[in-house]
């Protein structure tokens, strides 16, 4: 209900903005703009409805109240922009992909044949884990479903074959550790390909809209390449030190996983239409987006997925969650670019440039980097800092001298899933794990900012040169 203490803290927050005198050099429409903006996200955040609801109703405010265009027809186009928006039907279509995942059985069976491969060891059970994410990451747009909805139930019940159990006695044998490098993996394939996480297909809306930088998928993907590969490959064993489990070995994970697959039965027709299908909507993200725009490109997979008996009509029309997140995005999509269009996002860059002005092009990029980063800790949501914070930092960073728009889009663009690894909080497969009640509170607090660390000192080593050796 609204009129809970969740409710009243977004509007009173967005009240008190917009009642505070107007900022010098700010148009008053902008400033009740942002005063809306402001409420929207923090009701996000404190979620007294659902999310998409909160959007929607921030939309439907800022047109009534004419804040961002003043022609009734004109505000509702602006209104309504977001439902056209391509990326965000590239999120929807993510979301079908996994729902063909869990429907057909695919992605059970990616992730049984990797552990029956790599599995005798503890340590090669880690990777087995971090390949069965990477498989899947590029098809599908929610971490959430990928990780905690396709990973965490294959692994949750290999712990229980050497009793390890939740709860201090037993968790640290072997569950801690798998768990938490499901967990932490997930954040790394989160940020290797645009549609691998909802947010970033947001944050390439937000750099068109904000600075006009087109990202294609290719281009993101080849950018963040070098730093996935080295964080794919060190999390596993960082985990292992820091983390360790007291099993070393595991011989009964490949025989628990070859007898799951027996169970499973042979590759069905499904399966192979549905890996025929993503293998071909990966093509056209890499090779055809100048014929076709990567969201007309997922809706036409979402189509042959239905012709060809992967998924039913029904199943489509019935995913609740999609269709959510399809409004939410599509709401947040239109917000953002409402900053940009008011103008308030070059006020506020103009304003913030000289506290970074000074500062030489590395340590510019560390330290703008490094708050955006880092604020995370003070957000329950990726989506909600990507539509808060993106659109600001990236007027900061293009407003001084040196760097390129595209490259300070990519430099913050990418850090969106690394972030994700900070907090129980941070985003909705946290909760899953954290939950599963092998991973200790304080584990999780430390560790997270242990490879938070890690994690954003690796990336800006790597990220650095590689752009400069790109030309972005």
């Amino acid at each position: 209900m609204l009129v809970s203490w969740r409710g009243l803290v977004p509007l009173a927050l967005g009240l008190a903005l917009a009642l505070a005198p107007v900022p010098a050099g700010l148009d008053p429409d902008a400033w009740r703009y942002f005063a809306l903006f402001v409420a929207v996200i923090t009701g996000i955040v404190m979620e007294p409805v659902a999310p998409a609801a909160i959007g929607l109703a921030g939309v439907i405010a800022a047109a009534a109240l004419g804040l961002v265009r003043d022609a009734p027809d004109e505000s509702a186009a602006w209104a309504l922009g977001g439902f056209g928006n391509a990326t965000v039907w590239l999120i929807f279509g993510g979301y079908m992909f996994t729902m063909g995942y869990t429907e057909t059985g695919l992605g059970k069976r990616v992730a049984l044949h990797l552990i029956r491969l790599l599995g005798g060891r503890t340590i090669g059970l880690g990777y087995a884990i971090a390949l069965a994410d990477l498989a899947l990451a590029p098809f599908t747009a929610s971490a959430t479903a990928r990780s905690a909805g396709t990973i965490y139930p294959v692994i949750r019940q290999i712990p229980e074959l050497y009793g390890s159990q939740p709860g201090e006695a037993s968790a640290r044998r072997i569950g801690a550790y798998l768990l938490y490098t499901a967990l932490a993996v997930s954040f790394v394939t989160s940020s290797m390909f645009i549609t691998a996480l909802a947010p970033n297909t947001l944050a390439i809306s937000i750099m068109q809209e904000t600075v006009g930088v087109r990202v294609s998928w290719l281009d993101w993907a080849i950018g963040f390449a070098p730093v996935g590969v080295v964080l794919l490959v060190v999390t596993p064993l960082v985990i292992y030190r820091l983390y360790p489990p007291e099993i070393r070995s595991a011989p009964e994970a490949p025989r628990w996983a070859a007898a799951q697959l027996r169970e499973l039965g042979p590759v069905s027709r499904r399966e192979m239409m549905l890996l025929a299908l993503v293998v071909l909507a990966l093509a056209l993200w890499i090779g055809a987006t100048a014929w076709l725009s990567p969201g007309v490109t997922a809706m036409l997979i979402v189509l042959a997925m239905v012709f060809c008996g992967v998924v039913s009509w029904d199943h489509v029309i019935g995913h609740a969650q999609a269709w959510n997140v399809l409004v939410w995005f599509a709401t947040l999509v239109t917000m953002a670019r409402g900053l940009a269009e008011t103008g308030f996002v070059d006020w506020l860059a103009a304003s913030l440039a000289p506290v970074f002005g000074g500062l030489g092009p590395v340590t510019a990029v560390v330290a703008i980097v490094g708050t955006f980063f880092f604020l995370h800790y003070a957000f329950a949501s990726i989506t909600a800092h990507t539509a808060s914070l993106l659109p600001v930092f990236l007027g900061i960073a293009v407003a001084l001298p040196g760097g390129s728009p595209t490259r300070w889009a990519l430099l913050l663009g990418y850090s969106l899933g690394l972030m994700g690894i900070l907090t129980t909080y941070a985003s909705g497969q946290s909760v899953i794990y954290y939950g599963s009640r092998y991973i200790t509170r304080k584990a999780f607090w430390t560790m997270g900012l242990t490879l938070g660390v890690i994690y954003l000192s690796v990336y800006l080593i790597v990220i650095i040169p590689w752009l400069d050796y790109l030309g972005r």
